[in-house]
């Protein structure tokens, strides 16, 4: 979109203000795609008005904006590249259009906190510099991706998109404005209905577990025959019999539920450390793991495993002492 837009936007009834943004994929190095991490190019004394969860000291901000190639960081990115305030850094981005002749020279200006109490989900291993200076250096020729909007009024967000969007429904670069929570939605099904494809595949992962149970269940039963009439032969009821199975059926399926879940707990921690796919969620807010859902989860496993059990527990159930002791 073209740099024209910001002052249109600004003009529009509820808006408190706007900030240019690009994202810029710079990289320290191409060939090394391991050292990948989100970069984007702001409009700084807007932004940060925008989105105050990124926190500064007094002396890091005005420093910040007082150096065109001044940059600020988080302190995650702080600590993985062992930089500090005042180190030198060279970027060269991953997107041919934002490429220059020479890469992008920046200063630390500060390293910015979050308050994840007040602010959840802050990102703390981004680079923000100077949109000025990105613009400058690409000779005006890249635009704004993405206009960061402010309104007063939440309220009024569906009329104050609406009326952004008619302003240039005619021009040759239209615009499509959404809240922050549709710009994320509307990235994670790029490559297609994600939630449609996620959902199958955890229908059909549910499926196979359940066979794979059962069959372990059914094979148990079978191989334990001569005990299933031995407890009967002492007196123990066939009731006592068909729960001893389905306990045994929902102890597995907690005790896989339970794994599941500590290795998902293990992939939300893994995986913004893992190249080029760790920099596209590093953009979102982090991922947890809430206790609903992994109540809920456990629960799911309980089930499978109850479901799976019930045929071998019923037939243990019916089954005589004669037919038990008898040679298969």
């Amino acid at each position: 979109m073209p740099n024209s837009y910001e002052a249109q936007i600004a003009a529009v009834p509820g808006v408190k203000r706007v900030a240019a943004a690009n994202w810029f994929g710079g990289m320290r190095d191409l060939s090394k795609p391991a050292d990948v991490f989100t970069n984007f190019a702001i409009e700084a004394d807007s932004f940060l008005a925008i989105y105050p969860e990124f926190i500064l000291t007094d002396e890091e901000k005005q420093a910040f904006l007082n150096d065109q190639r001044g940059c600020i960081i988080g302190r995650a990115l702080a600590e993985k590249f062992n930089w500090k305030v005042g180190d030198a850094v060279e970027l060269v981005s991953s997107v041919s259009d934002y490429r220059t002749s020479a890469p992008l020279d920046f200063v630390i200006s500060g390293i910015y906190h979050t308050d994840q109490v007040r602010y959840p989900g802050t990102n703390d291993a981004l680079l923000f510099f100077h949109y000025k200076y990105f613009d400058e250096a690409t000779g005006r020729k890249a635009g704004v991706a993405t206009y960061r909007v402010e309104i007063a009024d939440p309220g009024q967000v569906g009329a104050i998109s609406q009326a952004i969007d008619t302003l240039f429904e005619n021009s040759d670069a239209q615009t499509h404005t959404e809240t922050e929570a549709q710009y994320r939605a509307s990235l994670g099904v790029l490559g297609g209905n994600l939630v449609l494809l996620l959902n199958g595949i955890a229908l059909t992962v549910m499926f196979t577990i359940l066979f794979v149970t059962a069959n372990t269940m059914s094979m148990a039963v079978r191989e334990r025959r001569t005990e299933i009439a031995v407890l009967k032969t002492l007196g123990f009821p066939s009731r006592f019999v068909m729960c001893l199975i389905l306990s045994e059926g929902a102890i597995l399926g907690a005790f896989g539920a339970v794994t599941g879940l500590l290795l998902g707990r293990f992939l939300l921690d893994a995986l913004p450390n893992v190249p080029l796919i760790g920099d596209l969620i590093q953009s979102f807010p982090r991922m947890s793991l809430p206790r609903a859902i992994a109540i809920g989860g456990i629960a799911i496993g309980v089930l499978l495993g109850l479901t799976a059990g019930l045929i071998p527990a019923v037939l243990a159930y019916r089954a005589r002492i004669t037919e038990l002791v008898r040679p298969t």
